[in-house]
């Protein structure tokens, strides 16, 4: 998701919301182990971030600046498309020979060739689009609620619904989304929090707890906004946030 354009207020509120609510959560934290490093863009305002074989994909936002991009882990741009500037670009998923791309307020996602980047024509979303991946051969879709949208590829009809609870709590502001087997990660904005969810039940199992690394990039660079952006490359986890100078390989 976001931040550019929000008010200090607004997220105070946000930020109190998820406080209260977690003082009563049920599932563990962990922290993780940070096995590496590698550059990433501090223009990149980070929306969505998963493996294509070695490449990454990485989608961003942010009016004015929001683009799909290939590159490899030391950094290298491959290839890259830009959206146009009425659109907030958000998280994205490849599926098959094409690279689904949302936007935030527009209800519509855009349909890219995956190599090389083309745009292939777009489809209508019914909500906001925050976090996008694919399970069991249907899009899931995040849109700041605690309920994850199961779309279907081709026809884009809505399929279903996953509620995200922690024994009483709905867990709302799920954000950038990543799948490993029926295991769904999700960023939960506004915090340094990852909701680790068991699908389809959508009970959170844990959170993997970034806040002593995210704190300490914050220390270092004041310009840098919230943890988003999760991807899997089969062994372990990358994980980074919108404008962050860097891309950490964890263990958790």
């Amino acid at each position: 998701m976001k931040f550019s354009g929000r008010s200090f207020f607004a997220f105070i509120l946000l930020s109190l919301v998820f406080t209260l609510s977690s003082v009563h959560a049920e599932a563990p934290r962990v922290v993780p182990a940070i096995l590496d490093s590698v550059p990433h863009e501090t223009s990149h305002f980070t929306q969505g971030l998963s493996f294509d074989g070695d490449d990454l994909i990485e989608t961003t936002g942010l009016y004015g600046k929001s683009g799909l991009y290939r590159r490899t882990l030391d950094g290298k741009i491959l290839d890259s498309a830009r959206i146009q500037e009425r659109y907030f670009g958000e998280g994205s998923v490849v599926v098959g020979d094409e690279i689904y791309y949302l936007t935030w307020k527009s209800h519509k996602a855009f349909i890219y060739s995956r190599k090389p980047f083309k745009k292939k024509g777009e489809f209508r979303i019914p909500t906001e689009g925050w976090g996008l991946t694919l399970w069991r051969d249907q899009l899931l879709m995040s849109n700041g609620t605690d309920e994850l949208l199961q779309i279907a590829p081709g026809s884009f009809s809505l399929t279903g619904i996953i509620g995200v609870r922690d024994g009483r709590y709905s867990i709302k502001l799920l954000n950038e989304l990543e799948i490993v087997g029926n295991t769904l990660y999700a960023n939960i904005w506004q915090t340094d929090l990852i909701a680790e969810i068991e699908l389809p039940s959508g009970k959170v199992l844990r959170y993997i707890d970034f806040s002593k690394k995210a704190g300490e990039i914050r220390d270092r660079y004041p310009g840098v906004d919230v943890l988003n952006g999760i991807a899997y490359d089969g062994k372990d986890f990358w994980i980074t946030g919108k404008l962050w100078p860097q891309i950490y390989k964890v263990k958790f």
